[in-house]
């Protein structure tokens, strides 16, 4: 008996490229087919990219993206071709197209839409309502999208019943902190409980606030890995599977007679395929440890987001503190020093030791440094707000004037030269409103948008681990937006170790203050930071966009009303 061969393609797909993405997968399917490869298998909105949101309101896109598949279906010849795409008819659908020997076989649409979180599916598809199986030889071959296979119930259920022993899934899941492990437990779960071989395929790469960590993988029947492909990378993984008899196993099972089997299961045939490749020895890439899953979620979101718009070079503001330091150097791991630019803007309330600080890590990172210092133009305001102020004494407001020059002098170099802003704001800023709307929010791309202060420490220790690149000194002494004389966060603000548990509890997990204080919190630091919280909203929503790496990010993720009395 030859091998089944299945080749996954884990692609980093742009959104609205439909030329460059089907020139990818033409490139991929010929390739496969030199390789005797029977499947080959491709992710979720491979061809769109994915999510294409309005852009699937627009017909002339949906025209390219129905020629870009009639195209890729034609390359067919030889081989079976699995990929996604939007699907218009009576409605527009999330689908599968699966392709064969040149000609379409059949499309699956996806039929469990998910409307929570980032995802905004029933805005744009309607529900697929057919579950269809594809007969190839031995192999009965059950084809879902993403969402269809998370729930127990799912249309995979009924492709098992009706005799799956192999079922494709082609996902585009993106990242969070934890989620790997979570959704590899459930994969595996599925594959185990109906006893067939399970492929899932994943896109990787990044699309605006949204990282795809990829790490597409098959299951054997008994729920173990058989082959993985690599985290937050295009990567290639070839498999090849042998048909084990799981009839036995169904028939014991009580579990497969309790549930209703669905009668009108349409079943597409295609030839057999066991085109009597060799056999070939599949991998199992390694999980990353967490700080490093983290970081390169970072790297690969700033990476996308400046290749994919065009950015030739980005800069960054940078204090001599932890979160400044933090952000050059993924941006320097994304695009390499020479494309990255770092401001040093002191004011006279800055402290030598910050500028000595700022300085090196311009030379540990080996990128451009410039100095602007911004005492001339802060004099410039005070002596043309002078009439109006006068009598007043200096407050806040002197002190985010210095944050919003520098914003200024920043968008000037960036409009000037082409360069893309990346602000520095951390999570636990953005949260509490410890930052200058129209200063050091002002920019293009935030980095740690969705990265807690504690995290941001952990992490520039992990870049630390070999070699000294972020120096030292910038990791050991107290956070400070040392906008006056002797200035440090924790004037202002709980310990970051206490606050990040409040935001993290309250933001992501939706805990009540009572239920905060449950967890022996101060009771004072809680009311302030939900407080902030609270209050900080029409901040957040003229924040730029940034990464996502948590279950529950600012922006599409989390959707609070700027305007609300409820406390």
């Amino acid at each position: 008996m030859n091998p089944l061969n299945i080749r996954l393609i884990q692609m980093n797909s742009t959104v609205g490229d439909i030329e460059g993405n089907q020139s990818k997968i033409v490139q991929a399917v010929h390739q496969a087919k030199t390789d005797a490869i029977d499947i080959v298998v491709f992710p979720e909105m491979a061809l769109p990219g994915y999510p294409p949101e309005d852009l699937i309101f627009r017909p002339d896109f949906l025209q390219s993206l129905q020629r870009a598949s009639d195209t890729i279906v034609e390359a067919s010849g030889g081989i079976m071709a699995i990929f996604g795409y939007v699907y218009a008819d009576a409605g527009l659908f999330n689908s599968a197209v699966v392709a064969h020997n040149g000609h379409l076989l059949t499309r699956v649409n996806k039929q469990l839409l998910p409307n929570y979180g980032v995802f905004d599916e029933a805005r744009y598809f309607q529900p697929g309502r057919e579950t269809k199986l594809v007969s190839a030889g031995e192999w009965l071959i059950g084809i879902s999208i993403c969402e269809d296979i998370w729930y127990p119930d799912g249309p995979y259920l009924q492709q098992a019943r009706h005799g799956a022993n192999l079922l494709i899934n082609i996902s585009a899941s993106p990242y969070s902190r934890g989620k790997q492990a979570e959704r590899e437990h459930m994969l595996q779960t599925r594959a185990d409980d109906v006893g067939a071989y399970l492929v899932w395929n994943n896109l990787t790469g990044a699309q605006d606030e949204l990282v795809f960590d990829g790490v597409s993988a098959v299951y054997g029947p008994d729920g173990h890995v058989v082959a993985r492909a690599k985290t937050f990378e295009e990567d290639v993984l070839t498999v090849s599977l042998t048909n084990v008899p799981s009839l036995h196993r169904r028939f014991i099972d009580p579990r497969w007679r309790l549930g209703p089997v669905d009668p009108n299961i349409e079943v597409i045939s295609a030839n057999p395929m066991e085109r009597g490749g060799k056999p070939v020895s599949s991998l199992i890439a390694p999980p990353l440890a967490e700080e490093e899953e983290l970081y390169r979620a970072l790297v690969v979101g700033v990476e996308d987001y400046v290749e994919k718009n065009r950015f030739p070079e980005v800069v960054i503001g940078l204090s001599g503190g932890i979160d400044s330091a933090l952000t050059a150097a993924i941006a320097v791991d994304a695009l390499g020093p020479e494309r990255v630019h770092g401001v040093l803007m002191p004011s006279p309330i800055t402290s030598r030791e910050s500028l000595d600080d700022a300085w090196a890590l311009v030379h540990t990172l080996g990128i451009h440094g410039i100095e602007l210092a911004i005492a001339p133009v802060m004099d410039a305001f005070e002596h043309q707000l002078h009439p109006v102020f006068h009598g007043t004494a200096p407050d806040i407001t002197e002190e985010n004037l210095q944050a919003r020059i520098r914003g200024t002098l920043l968008m000037a170099l960036s409009n000037k030269f082409g360069w893309l802003v990346l602000t520095t704001g951390n999570k636990s800023e953005m949260a509490t409103g410890y930052s200058t709307l129209y200063g050091d929010m002002a920019g293009g791309f935030a980095v740690l948008k969705d990265v807690l202060k504690t995290q941001v420490f952990q992490l520039a220790r992990w870049v630390n681990r070999s070699t000294e690149r972020i120096p030292q000194n910038i990791l050991i002494k107290p956070p400070s937006a040392e906008l006056r004389p002797d200035q440090k966060d924790e004037d202002t603000l709980p310990p970051y170790a206490v606050l990040d548990r409040i935001l993290e509890g309250y933001i992501e997990e939706d805990l009540s203050v009572e239920q905060l204080v449950a967890e022996k919190l101060d009771p004072v630091f809680v009311a302030q930071a939900v407080k902030l919280v609270n209050h900080n909203e029409y901040k957040r929503r003229q924040a730029p966009v940034g990464i996502k790496v948590t279950s529950r990010a600012f922006g599409r993720d989390r959707r609070m009303p700027i305007t609300r009395r409820f406390e």
